[in-house]
């Protein structure tokens, strides 16, 4: 598949990943458990979206040198357009993440190491999944189609049941651990694992982890197609990705004290994915700019949030 990256390119932000990673964990947390601040979480989510906007105008810039003002005015709005979506998408995630912590009852000062490996998983797996995408796409173009399906079946399951909360009881995958894995009682600070008599428990926390990552897997199965949507350049559905992802921890203590206020946006998101696979399965009929594709998606979300802030108000002020 065709790429405006060289593999210099793809070194050098993979490198990038791993050194701001290390700087995540050693600024936003640190090495001893606390609990992150408001203050502490803005200004690392100024600091992701400042450094995304950077990246896109330094590749607009070396486009801009090399193939032409054309081609860095459309590669630079396809990563803007793509890494607004996908971190419009990841709120989804923060409110998965809001109620397993809400469910185990899990400490506010433990919850960053718990994010933390969680962001590290879902850069994995994001990463699998655009090279694993990027070679269907390119063996199959068909397949474009049955990603806009999907996402559309996606987006109206989505509409169907947004305000049905889970059942975590019955969740299969944690009904498995609970009676296949010993469990220690209670926490034992940010540890997944203790032990107790010679024997190996998994603390609470543990059980957390296995259930994050295993909604980041179920959520890159959903953003991965979306972005697809967008461009067809691996590198830059790569590299928009990992800034959303590697800014969602600190987006997660931004928003968790206040994400009721946000009731409408679970509406919201599901019309993106409805609009995003109509898209997709009319492509071959009707074709839509990148630009116009952004202000829908753009417009959707806007009025999502006005009406969770408006409606919510009264609520608030009653509270």
């Amino acid at each position: 598949m065709e790429t405006i990256a060289t593999i210099p390119m793809w070194i050098g932000f993979i490198l990038f990943v791993i050194v701001m990673l290390v700087i995540d964990m050693a600024v936003l947390g640190g090495r001893h458990a606390h609990r992150v601040s408001t203050r502490e979480a803005l200004g690392w989510s100024i600091a992701w979206f400042a450094l995304a906007l950077l990246f896109n105008l330094l590749l607009w810039w070396h486009l801009d040198g090399t193939a032409g003002r054309e081609v860095a005015n459309r590669i630079g709005l396809e990563f803007f357009s793509g890494y607004l979506i996908e971190k419009s998408l990841s709120v989804d995630n923060i409110f998965v993440f809001l109620m397993l912590f809400s469910y185990f009852a899990v400490p506010p000062e433990f919850q960053r190491r718990v994010l933390l490996y969680g962001v590290i998983g879902a850069i994995v797996m994001r990463a699998i999944m655009v090279l694993l995408g990027a070679w269907l796409i390119s063996q199959f173009s068909w397949i474009l189609y049955l990603f806009g399906a999907f996402l559309l079946v996606t987006g109206v399951k989505m509409l169907v049941f947004a305000n049905q909360k889970p059942d975590l009881d019955a969740n299969p995958l944690l009904r498995w651990m609970r009676s296949h894995i010993r469990i220690a009682d209670g926490y034992h600070g940010e540890r997944f694992f203790v032990l107790k008599n010679g024997l190996r428990f998994a603390t609470p926390l543990f059980l957390v982890l296995v259930l994050i990552e295993f909604t980041d897997l179920v959520f890159a199965v959903d953003s991965i197609p979306v972005i697809f949507a967008i461009t067809s350049d691996p590198f830059i559905v790569f590299t928009s990705n990992m800034f959303a992802i590697m800014g969602l921890r600190a987006l997660y203590f931004l928003l968790a004290d206040m994400a009721d206020r946000f009731h409408y946006m679970k509406y919201g998101l599901a019309l993106v994915l409805v609009f995003i696979g109509a898209k997709m399965i009319a492509g071959y009929w009707v074709h839509l700019s990148v630009g116009i594709s952004l202000a829908v998606v753009g417009a959707i979300l806007l009025v999502s949030v006005l009406l969770s802030l408006r409606l919510t108000a009264p609520r608030q002020r009653a509270g």
